[in-house]
């Protein structure tokens, strides 16, 4: 075959890739203006209280906990999500990441809490049994966040960057007319748990007055009385731990990309893992009844605004420990329905997956093996779980079943998670095929990360990732 003339000049030819994403308004060194900073604080406390809210939903009840129970453990979950996001952002990888509850941990612990039997409870992720608060969410938030800075010029920055709080009062307001106007008077109980504003528990059981003050009520250690142990259980949770760590280090990944971060080195990733690892001490000590990693939808949240700002997301712990001690007013923001996150998600999601499909840039997408490594990867990273999941749902036990409940959960947790099965076949291949040959090396985008292998390589991880306080002689990143 004749090979390809040559381009002329004024031939179009691809994108480039580019190590660091344009178009990024304030990145993690930059900080906006203080009174933009404190929204935007606290809009990532406003889309970090969905995951807050489900988790304690699904648990808590199968704990034999009622709203009082539940309202304490939203709160828990908050004030120690504040501690862990401080710790992150100031001395783990300095991501700005929000440190949240994990959806992963929510079948092991209801697989320990019922004793070997796994629970009807529907799928955290599913909560959108609601579509006529769900749907006006999303077709708002892409209006308000797509559409609108485009024909308006004087609220370019306004409508791109608060649109969650925009969409979310919006929203909040029409489900609360709706409720107060008997639309879900004769609804089955579900459909008002997840419809209804007054439905969820939250502020009736969250304290109010002591004194006639604001009651503060601050979580401690050991709150819910001794801890107990179980080796069997503990090696369940610890693998649930490795999952929550193979899915944050991805979210990691993403949020150095919408911060117009550079390639995170290995050390830094290592070094955010280990503050990861004290976070999840940090719940068992609190009892939060769930486990610690970065906020997926946070990330997405990262990038509808584009700002990047550390000190934003440190802004948005403080929300989250100031709200966790003022009960009532937290519960306040919780009780928004469960369906204005799920439409949030949607959009949030979308850019956490776009963020990842991104990457792809420094492969060589004509390459059959790179093009078999990612097709491969990808739908094995959506069958295999889903395949668990419904052998789960119908059997109510997974796929391994044997007499050992903490054997079952090491084994069938992995697979039930999307990105550790797409990421460990993509790992495999990409590692196993064809490595030896020369152009292989290229094919696989490799040379583009060497630089940021070391830490010491690139000046510009010292400026994103360098510890404060002079810290770096004490904790030297390799």
């Amino acid at each position: 075959m004749a090979a390809a003339p040559p381009p002329k000049a004024d031939e179009l030819q691809p994108f480039p890739p580019k190590e660091q994403l344009p178009g990024v308004a304030f990145c993690i060194t930059s900080p906006p203006p203080w009174p933009e900073a404190i929204l935007l604080g606290f809009q990532h406390f406003v889309v970090m209280l969905g995951t807050t809210v489900i988790i304690p939903s699904a648990l808590v009840p199968q704990m034999g906990g009622g709203n009082e129970e539940k309202a304490r453990v939203v709160q828990t979950i908050l004030f120690v999500a504040g501690i862990n996001t401080l710790f992150q952002t100031l001395f783990g990888t300095r991501l700005p990441v929000v440190m949240g509850g994990s959806y992963v941990f929510v079948g092991p612990t209801i697989s320990i809490v019922l004793a070997g039997r796994y629970s009807n409870e529907a799928d955290p992720h599913e909560v959108a049994k609601c579509v006529e608060v769900g749907l006006p969410e999303l077709l708002l938030l892409v209006v308000f966040s797509q559409y609108l800075p485009q024909v308006l010029d004087f609220g370019k920055s306004v409508f791109s960057r608060f649109s969650v709080l925009f969409t979310v009062a919006i929203v909040w307001l029409y489900a609360y007319i709706l409720t107060i106007g008997g639309a879900y008077k004769n609804s089955p109980p579900k459909t008002q748990v997840h419809c209804r504003v007054d439905r969820s528990g939250l502020i009736s059981g969250a304290p109010w007055l002591w004194n006639n003050c604001c009651r503060i009520s601050v979580p401690y250690p050991f709150q819910w009385g001794a801890p107990t142990f179980d080796a069997g259980e503990a090696f369940a949770m610890m693998m649930t731990s490795f999952i929550a760590l193979v899915e944050s280090t991805g979210a990691f990944i993403g949020a150095s990309r919408y911060a117009s971060a550079t390639m995170i080195p290995p050390s830094i990733i290592s070094r955010g893992v280990g503050w990861q690892g004290i976070g999840l001490l940090l719940d068992s000590f609190f009892g939060t009844a769930n486990g610690t990693s970065v906020s997926v939808e946070n990330i997405g949240l990262l990038a509808l605004t584009r700002i990047g700002s550390r000190r934003v997301v440190q802004i948005s712990a403080g929300f989250m420990i100031f709200f966790s001690v003022l009960g009532k007013f937290g519960a306040l923001f919780a009780s928004i329905p469960l369906p204005v996150f799920a439409g949030m998600y949607c959009l949030f999601f979308a850019y956490v997956g776009g963020v990842g499909l991104s990457l792809l840039q420094f492969c060589n997408l004509n390459s059959f093996r790179t093009k078999f490594i990612m097709g491969f990867a990808f739908f094995m990273g959506l069958s295999v779980p889903q395949y668990f999941n419904e052998y789960t749902a119908v059997a109510s036990y997974g796929p391994v079943h044997t007499g050992a409940r903490w054997f079952n959960d090491m084994i069938n947790v992995p697979f039930t998670s999307k990105p550790f099965v797409a990421g460990l076949v993509a790992y495999i291949l990409d590692n196993t095929l064809q490595v030896k040959e020369s152009a292989v090396r290229k094919d696989r985008g490799n040379h583009w990360w060497e630089k940021f292998r070391s830490f010491k390589k690139d000046a510009r991880s010292q400026e994103f990732y360098s510890l404060p306080f002079n810290l770096n002689k004490f904790f030297p990143s390799v």
